[in-house]
């Protein structure tokens, strides 16, 4: 068994956690022994001791940063920018590992080629010849496309459905419910409200929304 901790106690910490407990019930239906030992949370801002689902709050990110201990580390921040700024202040941390959580309901095509640090779902779908990045969200339910090329630090919300030839840049946020159409880019650092339907291409810093999506605003 080896011991893990949880980034960020908020909604996304808590489905984390139960991610975890499932891989492990699933393991022990395999007769195999439980893979994870939770051991709480990481959160600037929660007091040390606070119970979260019975697990924890262990301390702030100085926490990890500081740890003499070799540990796994999931980083359970649905931001983009946040995850990756907390990801960012532990590299110098070589006891930590970052390893992919895949809940055992999702079907994934065995062509996939994915990075580290990459949370994915229950009830998700992806097919063949996809390429993730690191430190990637999956919410539940979404699909993702044959082909697909899926950046570091992006987050894909719940019940997202992504057709084939996708590109999707870094650091962007898909909102729940959201469509896009096969070969399309978007670019990085963009905003996809809510049940958008993208049918052409996304330039980079903005948000989207609608259907069809169209820019709301333009960011930096």
């Amino acid at each position: 068994m080896e011991d893990i901790v949880i980034i960020g106690a908020g909604g996304l910490g808590r489905e984390v956690q139960w991610l975890i407990e499932r891989i492990n019930e699933h393991a022990l239906t395999q007769k195999r022994d439980e893979i994870w030992n939770i051991c709480g949370y990481v959160d600037d801002t929660k007091a040390v001791g606070t119970l979260i689902n019975g697990k924890p709050v262990l301390g702030g990110i100085d926490y990890l940063q500081n740890s003499q201990f070799e540990s796994a580390v999931v980083c359970a921040i649905a931001n983009t920018r946040v995850r990756k700024k907390m990801v960012d202040s532990l590299h110098a941390n070589k006891l930590l590992q970052f390893p992919n959580l895949i809940d055992p309901s999702v079907i994934c095509s065995p062509t996939i080629d994915m990075g580290k640090g990459n949370i994915i779902c229950a009830s998700c779908i992806l097919s063949v010849n996809v390429e993730l990045g690191d430190f990637i969200v999956i919410d539940w339910d979404c699909t993702i496309g044959h082909d697909d090329n899926v950046a570091s630090f992006v987050t894909v919300y719940p019940s997202v459905n992504i057709s084939g030839n996708v590109k999707v840049g870094s650091q962007t946020e898909i909102g729940t419910g959201s469509h896009i159409i096969q070969q399309k880019n978007i670019g990085e650092d963009v905003i996809v409200g809510a049940g958008t339907v993208i049918i052409r291409d996304v330039p980079s810093c903005c948000t989207v929304v609608g259907n069809p999506a169209r820019i709301l605003e333009r960011s930096n």
